[in-house]
């Protein structure tokens, strides 16, 4: 008889502070903490990782809702410059780092004192109101089959306080992992949450193609039309097709755990009215 998973009256480790997020490098207690757990639990046949920005959480509308505030808070000029600054530090780090762009506009004009109600409107912005409809729902549904984890890029301090802020480091029981470059930390992905198989949810056809590269069958990879880049035909036409495209984050409730075997196998077909999977090529 094949062994089932979670084993009967037992649950997936969890994280031992739930919502103590932040980037995964040079923490020795969190790097061993799947090492420490494999040793009592086999690995998971799957684990499904999400991207946050675009994919559960409406990024766009966020930067929307900061632009109207810089311009009300500093003017047109002052938030042009702003962006200047944010758009400098993303070539320079390889992420957003909005935090950082407000402390070199301070660097630059140190006596523009509004800057100060734009770092509490980032603080405090409500970002539980910015999530997609059902994308909590998606995380519990996908974790019926396995753990979900968030697999992200961005900074140390305001992308672990929008994670935490919306639900979704809730929702996932902590499991957070935030990187510089994500497609660049497999390994250490696959250290801290082995599986046989992985599925990941994103609105970066880029990133999506570069994981399948390095994984190949090991990885399913789902492709949601959410946001700027996943609905730029000139992004999109520069990469190859995902294993699984989906309109809105919600069409994932549509899915069962038959929708992602590893590439090879035969799964079952959609049932009618399901989103239509996009056909993998061979070689891909």
């Amino acid at each position: 008889m094949p062994r089932s998973w979670p084993p009967p009256n037992a649950a997936w480790p969890k994280a031992r502070n739930k919502c103590s997020i932040g980037t995964p490098q040079n923490n020795p207690s969190e790097a061993n903490l799947n090492t420490k757990t494999s040793r009592f639990f086999p690995p998971p046949r799957a684990v499904f990782l999400f991207d946050v920005d675009n994919t559960l959480l409406d990024n766009d509308r966020v930067i929307a809702d900061l632009e109207k505030y810089l311009e009300k808070e500093v003017g047109p000029r002052g938030a042009r410059q702003y962006w200047k600054f944010f758009e400098e530090l993303r070539d320079e780090l390889g992420y957003a780092d909005y935090l950082g762009a407000l402390q070199r506009y301070r660097a630059k004009y140190p006596h523009g004192l509004r800057l100060l109600t734009i770092s509490r409107f980032l603080i405090n912005y409500p970002f539980a109101d910015r999530l997609f409809p059902n994308s909590l729902e998606v995380l519990a549904h996908c974790r019926q089959w396995g753990p979900t984890v968030l697999l992200s890029d961005g900074d140390v301090v305001f992308q672990p306080r929008k994670i935490d802020c919306s639900g979704l480091c809730d929702a996932v029981e902590g499991r957070v992992l935030i990187y510089v470059h994500k497609e660049l930390e497999l390994a250490d992905v696959a250290r801290r949450h082995p599986a046989r198989h992985y599925v990941m949810v994103g609105d970066k056809l880029r990133i999506l193609a570069a994981m399948k590269k390095v994984w190949r069958a090991r990885v399913t990879t789902v492709f949601v039309r959410q946001g700027h880049y996943a609905t730029d035909p000139r992004i999109t036409a520069a990469h190859p097709a995902a294993d699984i495209t989906l309109e809105r984050i919600g069409d994932l409730l549509n899915y069962d755990e038959l929708s992602f075997p590893p590439c090879g196998r035969t799964a079952a077909a959609p049932a009618p009215g399901r989103p239509v999977r996009t056909p993998v090529r061979p070689g891909r």
